[in-house]
């Protein structure tokens, strides 16, 4: 697998592709199929028609990976929060982490439930091209714990930030149920068929340094080591939104590291090429328009090369109303411009 070996370093014929939120309402295919669901919920939780979405960008696109199509938050639901996804407003949980005692309340060995994640990934893997790898994946701790003190998105984490400078070690207790959690969760689906995975912290840039640092890089880099150790054929991907200032205090055990769209990725490539493959990060909005995402693409070229070493990714995901077919045309132009002789 193209995606795989490039995990690796390993020689590949073009720099292979995939973008996040592939699967989505930018295509007529998946809006269709979520309308048979009812709920998102309920999509994520149907094993056929979960499938179907998370092969329809391979199938469309030809990307040279598919990414499991199922929510972050899917991990905090079945510990025992209750969780609706509601129209214009996003997730929202019936309650909230706040005290020991909350946290107390949260089932153990909660990624046992989640089966129809599991049988999904078996699914797709038995219907993927075998030369298109399968990624699995889970929010970081510290994501999921935002959502879980928070009940929902927020812009300022103000409940999050206050236990965490008011009461670290309560902070810390959730970090580490939801970093055990983690573990058994991406284990299972590695040997569901995920040929690798990849942790999101998408809320990474709402804190400072060594917070970041001590409640949210500390657990991923204990879970990449916890699952190198049981897998080292298995690449890890970490993608940690929005931390350009702190990327010379990043290390631990995985194999790619995911540049958002807002850091240079010639500064990525400074401070961290040595160490890992990079995987980006063209800013999504550039597909609006045809000549901005070819320059954007030309961009990451001249910086990357044609050496091994780069995934193309977008530095986030995709949106719901960007042009199908500059999607397409985007896969294509990467391949002409980093196939080697």
């Amino acid at each position: 697998m193209i995606f795989v070996d490039a995990c690796f370093r390993k020689p590949t014929p073009y720099t292979p592709i995939w973008l996040m939120r592939q699967a989505g309402r930018y295509l007529n295919e998946y809006k269709e199929v979520r309308r048979q669901a009812g709920s998102f919920l309920d999509l994520c939780k149907n094993v056929r028609l979960a499938t179907e979405v998370t092969l329809q960008p391979v199938e469309i696109l030809d990307v040279d990976a598919a990414i499991l199509f199922s929510d972050i938050l899917v991990v905090p639901y079945e510990m025992g929060m209750g969780l609706e996804f509601l129209a214009g407003e996003g997730p929202k949980f019936s309650r909230t982490i706040q005290s020991s005692a909350d946290i107390g309340s949260l089932e153990v060995g909660a990624y046992k439930n989640l089966s129809y994640v599991y049988d999904t990934l078996s699914t797709i893997r038995t219907r993927l091209p075998k030369d298109k790898a399968l990624i699995g994946f889970s929010g970081a701790p510290w994501t999921l714990a935002t959502y879980m003190i928070e009940g929902q998105g927020s812009k300022s984490y103000a409940r999050s930030k206050r236990m965490l400078y008011a009461n670290p070690a309560l902070l810390h207790l959730l970090l580490e149920r939801l970093t055990n959690e983690i573990k058994g969760y991406l284990s299972t689906q590695i040997e569901a068929g995920a040929n690798a995975v990849q942790i999101f912290d998408s809320w990474a840039s709402a804190l400072e340094k060594d917070a970041y640092l001590e409640f949210g890089w500390k657990y991923i880099k204990d879970i990449a080591h916890f699952l190198k150790a049981k897998y080292p054929h298995i690449p890890i991907l970490c993608f940690p939104k929005g931390i350009s200032g702190f990327l010379d205090s990043i290390d631990g055990e995985f194999d790619v590291f995911g540049v958002d769209w807002s850091t240079p990725l010639s500064l990525a490539k400074a401070i961290l090429g040595d160490k890992y493959v990079l995987q980006g990060n063209l800013e999504p909005a550039r597909l609006y328009d045809r000549e901005s995402m070819i320059r954007g693409v030309e961009e990451i070229v001249a910086t990357m090369g044609k050496d091994n070493g780069h995934i193309f990714n977008l530095g986030h995901g995709m949106t719901p109303d960007l042009p199908r077919e500059n999607a397409i045309e985007l896969v294509k132009i990467v391949r002409e411009k980093t196939r080697k002789p």
